[in-house]
């Protein structure tokens, strides 16, 4: 095989790995290294450098960024400031490969070869007369400029052949075509960093949206409230009860978080009922329960208009007041006609009341709670939603998770681990489903 040809195959072998080892989404700087090995082994150069310009350049930050080193002193920085004189040159030379010589005249006559010069034959820039000395101290001859899509991503320092020969055009052709490879590599590396960073500040920009929307929405409870002087936070504790069920049933943190809103905002209906009846020291009579009855169907119509980030809030503010057995309002409703979501504020709601003083009425004891558990479940809430209500209720009281959620909200003197834990255990078991022979014996 003639020596042509077998360099041209060799060209093309290293080329392909090249090409393999950029496509390589992994270690970056182990690519960039790898690139550089091969590029030298290819045309049997002793020594190199890869660096890398800044991305943007700005005034204070010219500095090339070393990614990889090899024949050179192990304490040589192969540091470098591009001015906008340097990169107007490397960028008006895309093919260029720039000698660097004792002299700063052209270098189209630099390159020993009988053929047309293989290097650039424009100016040598500015940057070569600044560095020369230095990069001839570490035996540096040639610096190719790796230019993808119009910018400069950074500059190849290559030394000589390790036979002494000079490059030849072909030498300098499989160089730039190296180069090219490997600039597409580092560009398509700061692509991607960019584009993490964009969806990192989306996400955190995202987040603290969220939050934005959580605490107006909490603010927005409170005031709603603050209409009714015996029930202050009551919505904000129907809203972290829902929450509390909703992971529990093992909801997604998108889905649990829009319960807690859910909760927040079921009672903003309450808005357009008179403040006399809400605070109403007695029980209220039909009509003013009429009245107050009002609240569900108005709170949806004043959330509909809203685009909230969770789905389906205006209904579970609808239909907070419905009941399995269709005895509810404002609709009937019965059982599989009532969003899941509304049937864990029903609860959230209903648990609230029972435990909070009222002007006409005293919070009921725990165990007074759960036999109002046992009597309405099935009639008024859904057993699923009650029986996670009860897990988490007791994973709390038998010490299983560190936070005392329930605790905060009722007050240490309410639960009694040693008596109240029996009880949501029994209560848990009742609501259980059965289960078949098969499963029992498998």
């Amino acid at each position: 095989m003639e020596p042509n040809t077998q360099k041209l195959i060799h060209s093309f072998g290293a080329l392909a790995d090249l090409g393999q080892e950029v496509a390589d989404t992994g270690d970056f700087i182990e690519m960039v290294r790898t690139s550089l090995h091969l590029l030298l082994g290819t045309l049997a150069i002793r020594r190199g450098a890869v660096v890398e310009s800044p991305r943007h350049q700005l005034p204070e930050d010219k500095s090339t960024n070393q990614l990889a080193i090899w024949g050179l002193g192990d304490d040589y920085p192969a540091r470098f400031d591009v001015e906008d004189s340097d990169r107007e040159t490397f960028l008006n030379s895309p093919d260029g490969a720039f000698q660097i010589t004792g002299s700063t005249d052209s270098v189209s006559d630099r390159v020993s070869s009988d053929v047309q010069s293989p290097t650039s034959n424009i100016q040598s820039p500015g940057f070569i007369n600044r560095y020369q000395a230095e990069l001839k101290a570490q035996e540096l001859q040639l610096i190719v400029p790796m230019i993808v899509r119009g910018d400069l991503t950074g500059l190849v320092l290559l030394g000589g052949k390790a036979s002494g020969d000079p490059f030849t055009p072909d030498d300098i052709e499989v160089i730039r075509s190296m180069v090219r490879h490997i600039g597409v590599g580092i560009h398509t590396h700061r692509l991607l960093g960019e584009v993490k960073q964009q969806a990192e500040e989306n996400r955190r920009l995202y987040q603290d949206l969220r939050a934005i929307y959580r605490d107006t929405v909490r603010a927005f409870a409170a005031a709603i409230d603050i209409k009714d002087k015996y029930t202050q936070g009551h919505s904000e504790r129907v809203g972290r009860y829902s929450e509390i069920i909703a992971r529990e049933m093992g909801w997604g943190e998108e889905e649990v978080e829009g319960m807690a809103i859910a909760g927040y905002l079921h009672d903003v209906g309450k808005l357009v009922v008179e403040r006399d009846i809400i605070n109403a020291p007695y029980r209220i009579d039909a009509k003013e329960s009429s009245e107050l009855n009002r609240h569900p169907a108005a709170g949806y119509e004043i959330l509909s208009p809203i685009h909230h980030p969770y789905a389906d809030i205006p209904l579970m503010a609808k239909y907070h007041h419905e009941r399995m057995d269709g005895r509810g309002y404002p609709d009937g409703l019965t059982d599989k006609q009532i969003p899941i979501g509304a049937k864990i504020v029903t609860l959230a709601d209903s648990f609230d009341a029972m435990t909070t003083d009222r002007p006409y009425k005293t919070r009921r004891t725990f165990a007074e709670v759960i036999t109002d558990f046992r009597l309405n479940t099935g009639p008024q809430f859904d057993p699923v939603v009650v029986a996670a209500f009860c897990r988490a209720l007791l994973k709390e009281l038998n010490g299983e998770t560190k936070e005392r959620r329930f605790l905060q909200m009722l007050g240490k003197d309410y639960l009694d681990a040693e008596k109240d834990a029996p009880l949501l255990k029994e209560l848990i078991a009742e609501l259980s489903p059965p289960q078949s022979a098969a499963a029992r014996t498998s």
